[in-house]
């Protein structure tokens, strides 16, 4: 495994760190690699679970259905 030393972090951004490790029960080397994984490694998700998401997403949306004549009606709106 690789080693990496990292310098010149600014405070704020390292007592951000240590209150994360803190709050999940990691050191801060376990807690800095943790970050860098979800930011940098593309995410798998499973057809269920993105199915899932979709409509969580969808529930928090609070309009009903929009048909075609109040999309023109939005969009022509103020253009006259």
């Amino acid at each position: 495994m690789t080693s990496l030393t990292i310098k010149n972090i600014p405070d704020e951004l390292y007592e951000h760190l240590k209150q994360a490790a803190k709050a999940h029960h990691r050191s801060i080397n376990s807690e800095l690699i943790y970050c860098l994984e979800k930011t940098l490694l593309p995410s798998k998700l499973s057809a269920t679970d993105f199915k899932d998401t979709a409509k969580l997403l969808r529930a928090r949306v609070m309009a009903d259905s929009i048909d075609a004549e109040e999309i023109n009606a939005v969009k022509n709106n103020g253009r006259s």
